[in-house]
């Protein structure tokens, strides 16, 4: 499956980093994280590991406030947790690099690492 996504022979005795996007274009805190996960997939390869970006979701409570949609920031958090410790877990990754700059996934790509009790970092976009 992951030559269909660019893996190569030797990717794969290569430590599998999973660097996780905040990307989304409903609030502009994060429309400009997909630039910087490439710039980390860059850098990852060059030091000599393999990258996988991946998505999780983002929402701003700065739209839905006053509305019934608030009902859902702060349980987005956990949304965002179960999202890169589904992904990450499933993949067997051996680190994880996560790019957040809103207040509601910066705390979720937190937990989510957390529970996996990996190798992670955390970059603020």
């Amino acid at each position: 499956m992951l030559r269909a996504v660019g893996f190569k022979d030797d990717d794969f005795n290569k430590p599998q980093v999973g660097v996780v996007s905040t990307w989304s274009m409903v609030t502009p805190c994060n429309m400009h994280i997909n630039a910087l996960a490439d710039e980390v997939e860059i850098g990852v390869n060059e030091a000599g590991g393999k990258s996988v970006i991946y998505n999780t979701i983002t929402i701003s409570d700065g739209i839905s406030m006053g509305t019934e949609g608030m009902k859902y920031s702060l349980v987005s958090r956990e949304v965002i947790a179960d999202s890169i410790e589904s992904v990450s877990g499933c993949m067997g990754h051996d680190g994880i690099i996560a790019i957040g700059g809103c207040d509601k996934n910066m705390p979720g790509c937190l937990i989510g690492m957390a529970r996996l009790n990996r190798p992670s970092i955390f970059v603020y976009g």
